[in-house]
């Protein structure tokens, strides 16, 4: 007696089906063992993390307090000493501080303000730099905050006298966005 063929779809369909009925016994048994359970990760601080200073303080980290003398109302608050920068809403609250990176020459303490904006240039250090906000004069250099377009913190150029305040980024984005308002004030103290 010969050996009759099926036709191809049969075995096909035949495969199929034992292929399903595998899939099925091993998510039954997958489903009746232990399960894995995702474990609480918190960031850990990286090493990269002092290289620039932070935009907004930790929940452990209280920020300082906005300088006692440095006027009222809403305004930039630059510290020499610090070298710090608060902005200070109408009410007189801190609505963002963050360190700078200041060049050789600084403005004297004293109230200016705003005087000119400029979106984009390149700063007297061939940086190219964004959300320039300049705001005081002295020794022949106008004074400015600024941040650099790739987020760098050079330090000055030995003998050169340069007068831009940097800060990272996202701070020059804010200042930006709060200095750019008519007739911002920056109270420079010591």
């Amino acid at each position: 007696m010969a050996a009759r063929l099926l036709p191809s779809w049969v075995w096909v369909s035949g495969l199929t089906a034992g292929a399903t009925a595998a899939v099925v016994f091993l998510a039954l048994q997958a489903d009746k063992g232990p399960h894995p359970t995702a474990a609480a990760v918190r960031p850990s601080a990286s090493a990269s993390a002092g290289a620039h200073p932070s935009a907004s303080p930790t929940a452990k980290a209280k920020a300082p307090a906005v300088p006692a003398a440095s006027g009222t109302g809403r305004r930039i608050v630059y510290s020499l000493g610090a070298k710090r920068v608060w902005t200070v809403d109408a009410s007189g609250k801190a609505t963002r501080t963050f360190t700078v990176w200041p060049g050789t020459v600084s403005p004297d303490p004293g109230t200016y303000t705003i005087s000119k904006t400029l979106s984009a240039t390149t700063g007297s250090d061939g940086v190219q730099i964004e959300h320039i906000l300049y705001f005081a004069a002295k020794s022949g250099l106008s004074i400015a905050f600024s941040n650099a377009v790739d987020g760098s913190s050079p330090a000055p150029a030995a003998g050169k006298q340069t007068s831009g305040i940097r800060m990272p980024k996202t701070d020059g984005t804010a200042l930006w966005t709060f200095g750019t308002e008519p007739d911002t004030k920056v109270t420079v103290v010591k």
